[in-house]
């Protein structure tokens, strides 16, 4: 059986979902009610599946028996994270992304690649008013719960709950090697969400608007702050640096990016598509990752690294997002 035969690449995706310490063949030998000797020669590639068999373990697993037929044309098969605007589960959401974070540092040789048109979602949780302000957007505009219809914006609308999963979604990305490219137009969005929500009357108190500056210009001081020394760490950390060396920034003056994230974790690689704001697609397949990864390559090779270096660009770049947030307060402030 070749390497690239559905068959193998079934048996793949099942040793990656399966305990470290399962048994492939005594697994594989339960689902299909065979005999460790058969399971074994299935897994081998000497006894081909039937398709009832296929079926069988692909249904356990909840994988796409439509991933197994489309290995050799230019198919692509995604697996989708969609938030359940029917449930109103933002909080689901975020524990979804923290497991994924905490399976990416438990991986061998763990690196993600971020390249966004916005404020990496990450970076919301920092400080408390920007953090509050983004949850009170996406309950009100986009999930439309029904407790935050016609409710005006407060700072006590994030529970501590959900801020406590905020938090612990910093400490897993802070431990994470990663790469970002990011362009000058990247705070647009919120600044853009704070505007709509002055305009529309959605703030009862005129004072949380600054806080909500605020925070943000703490939120883009702090990330200055990792990129000058190369190194992610949290606001509260009283020694940045020790921290290990592990984020590299660019700068990136070529397009306005998508939303693209590819993590590597030793010989294997997956790619996250943002959409619809809060929901996301992923992939493994190789031949998409792997041309992901060229395509983000040649956009760092004509970005500039910042961080860490370049103290110039790194002025000017952080320099243009500070200014546009003081144009903010000075708005506000002025009238």
């Amino acid at each position: 059986m070749s390497e690239s035969s559905p068959q193998d690449f079934l048996f793949q995706r099942i040793r990656e979902l399966i305990p470290a310490k399962a048994s492939l063949v005594d697994t594989v030998a339960e689902i299909l009610h065979v005999s460790s000797d058969s399971a074994y020669r299935r897994i081998r590639g000497e006894t081909l599946l039937v398709l009832n068999e296929a079926k069988l373990l692909c249904d356990h697993f909840q994988l796409s028996l439509d991933q197994l037929f489309l290995l050799k044309n230019h198919s692509v098969v995604f697996e989708h994270s969609r938030l359940d605007l029917a449930h109103h589960d933002y909080d689901r959401f975020l524990l979804g992304l923290l497991q994924q974070l905490k399976n990416m540092n438990q991986s061998v040789n763990p690196e993600m690649i971020y390249c966004s048109k916005d404020l990496p979602v990450f970076h919301n949780f920092y400080f408390r008013p920007v953090f509050a302000f983004r949850y009170f957007f996406w309950m009100r505009t986009f999930i439309q719960h029904p407790d935050f219809q016609g409710r005006k914006f407060s700072m006590d609308c994030l529970s501590d709950a959900t801020e406590l999963i905020g938090r612990e979604l910093t400490r897993e990305y802070a431990e994470l090697p990663s790469i970002e490219i990011l362009n000058t137009e990247c705070i647009n969005a919120i600044i853009s969400q704070i505007e709509f929500c002055k305009d529309a009357g959605y703030f009862s108190n005129p004072g949380d608007i600054r806080s909500i500056y605020d925070s943000l210009e703490s939120t883009i001081l702090h990330l200055k702050d990792q990129v000058d020394y190369g190194a992610k760490f949290l606001p509260a950390d009283k020694n940045p640096s020790g921290r290990k060396k592990n984020f590299n920034f660019y700068y990136n003056r070529v397009l306005l990016g998508d939303n693209t994230i590819l993590v590597s974790t030793g010989q294997e690689r997956q790619v996250f598509l943002n959409y619809e704001a809060l929901s996301y697609l992923n992939t493994k397949d190789k031949d998409f990752c792997d041309g992901c990864y060229s395509g983000l390559q040649h956009l760092m090779k004509k970005g500039s690294i910042i961080s860490a270096t370049s103290e110039k660009q790194r002025n000017i770049f952080f320099g243009i997002l500070l200014g546009k947030i003081t144009d903010r307060i000075k708005a506000i402030t002025n009238k």
